[in-house]
């Protein structure tokens, strides 16, 4: 709504919201303007003042029942334009400000039903009514249309923005748990992984410290030394990690083990059943137990390669093809969906950044990874993820 529109409501608005003075003003107004007129042939001046009293009374309780208000104002102006034909100029203000009021209250139905009466008249004129009377029909029906109008788009504006502002407080509300699961997943993989390795490092140098033999006694204080900070290390993260727990949020922690390979059967089995489409695992090498973070890494970038897969090729077959070689794991996931133009060129914008994420999960355990369009059709991903095995770690 244009700024002039708006200032051309004020009245209104100040009027349906009309303290008691003011409805005490208008009833005076209303007096004064019948007692001026004085009585005619149509109506005797009592009943003229009962009629100007009726349109201008009600508006007290206007904030309490806006309807009961706006039908008795309504009634009361009908009964002094016709038969009567003694509306006066505040009567017809009250009018306008009650079916405003009105159409703000969101009363669509009873605001529109109390329109037509004035439109009807406007089209059929009053009967036995002379050209003024004729005139001022086809005005309020013009303004008591308008009236209506504003308020009902004030109402359709204000139910809007409200929708707006719940919205905006629900996408908040799914992305602070959004980050709080994500705080709670990266404080477990901390855990399993890395502070693994933490207490291996402790374990050895405590071990070859005490087990080297002819070790000499510097050796031996680096190997001191090295365990110490391995434990301090170890100490810091767990008071990190709760934290992170502590930012995740009161839920209870997840205790399940961290996924690797050997559930990747149990991602594609739930996949397949998801889409219905074929999901294949191909399996090239003798299977080696590997390092957990590198075994986390190859399982989240399948599991990613397969949801986005489903989001930009719903129904297409994927192959996953894992190649165990001497020094590094190599993925190969690949679908037979639109290609590059489905999946699209740049990082995925939704959970877990897509394809960026997929990168820079290689590149935490020192691999790469390359995306594109598949020869012969489909969309292909490919990692390279340097072999740690268990034993080497320990």
């Amino acid at each position: 709504m244009s700024s002039g529109n708006t200032r051309a409501l004020r009245p209104l608005r100040r009027i349906s919201d009309a303290p008691e003075s003011l409805v005490a003003a208008a009833a005076v107004l209303a007096v004064a303007e019948t007692v001026a007129r004085g009585g005619s042939a149509q109506v005797s001046l009592p009943v003229a003042l009962l009629l100007c009293l009726c349109t201008t009374l009600p508006l007290g309780l206007q904030r309490t029942y806006p309807a009961a208000t706006a039908v008795a104002v309504s009634a009361a102006t009908l009964l002094s334009l016709v038969p009567f034909q003694s509306l006066t100029v505040t009567g017809l203000a009250v009018q306008l400000a009650v079916l405003y009021r009105l159409g703000r209250a969101g009363s669509r139905r009873l605001t529109v039903l109390l329109v037509l009466p004035f439109v009807s008249l406007a089209l059929s004129g009053p009967p036995h009514a002379g050209t003024g009377v004729r005139v001022l029909s086809v005005l309020l029906a013009s303004l008591a249309s308008a009236a209506a109008g504003a308020g009902l788009a004030h109402r359709a504006r204000s139910e809007a923005l409200e929708h707006t502002a719940a919205q905006r407080v629900i996408a908040d509300t799914l992305l602070a748990h959004a980050a709080r699961g994500e705080r709670a997943r990266i404080a477990r993989e901390l855990h399993d992984v890395v502070a693994h390795h933490i207490s291996m490092i402790a374990v050895q140098a405590e071990t070859a410290r005490l087990t080297t033999p002819g070790l000499p006694a510097a050796g031996a204080q680096r190997l001191l030394s090295i365990g110490d900070t391995a434990r301090a290390a170890l100490t810091e993260m767990r008071r990190l990690l709760g934290v992170l727990r502590e930012d995740a949020g009161t839920q209870a922690p997840d205790r399940r083990p961290q996924p690797g390979l050997p559930q990747l059967i149990e991602l594609l089995d739930e996949a397949r059943d998801a889409t219905g489409s074929g999901t294949r695992l191909i399996v090239h090498g003798p299977v080696t137990a590997l390092d957990p973070g590198v075994e986390l890494t190859a399982y989240r970038i399948v599991q990613e390669a397969l949801t986005n897969a489903r989001r930009h090729a719903p129904g297409a077959a994927v192959d996953v093809e894992l190649r165990y070689g001497e020094e590094a794991l190599r993925l190969r996931i690949r679908d037979n969906g639109p290609g590059a133009s489905g999946h699209g060129a740049g990082p995925d914008p939704g959970p877990g950044h897509g394809l960026l994420g997929m990168r820079e999960r290689a590149a935490t355990v020192g691999g790469d990874l390359r995306t594109g369009p598949a020869t012969g059709g489909g969309f292909l991903i490919e990692a390279r993820l340097p072999i740690r095995t268990k034993a080497m770690s320990s």
